[in-house]
């Protein structure tokens, strides 16, 4: 009986990376590279000068490379979508009534009620 080799996958619910591309921000880079492709086309179909249509794509490309980095760093795998959410949240919440505060009192003794 030989001896047999187990490989063990130690990067069981990792998030991707690439070139320290981070999670979702692989799609987003890859997004923006169809999007400059699809730019670039219209560029040359409206009859634009190759060189100046390439020149605009290729300052474009490597802004929003950097772009994507920084965000990848700065945010992390789930960062950006937690600052996403946050902003969805209300800084204040007015109630110019005294009403909720009165009924919240009578709230819990029904709910202290229907738990006995």
């Amino acid at each position: 009986m030989g001896n047999s080799v187990y490989v063990i996958n130690k990067g069981i619910n990792k998030s991707i990376e690439f070139k320290g591309l981070k999670a979702q921000y692989i799609w987003y880079l890859g997004a923006g590279a169809m999007i400059l492709m699809i730019l670039y086309a219209i560029l040359y179909l409206a009859g634009i000068d190759t060189y100046v249509g390439m020149a605009l794509i290729l300052s474009v490309g490597a802004g929003m490379v950097m772009k994507v980095y920084q965000m990848s760093n700065k945010y992390g795998e789930y960062g950006l979508m937690k600052e996403i959410a946050k902003r969805g949240i209300p800084k204040v919440v007015k109630c110019n009534s005294r009403e909720v505060f009165r009924n919240m009192n009578i709230t819990a003794k029904r709910r202290s009620v229907i738990k006995k």
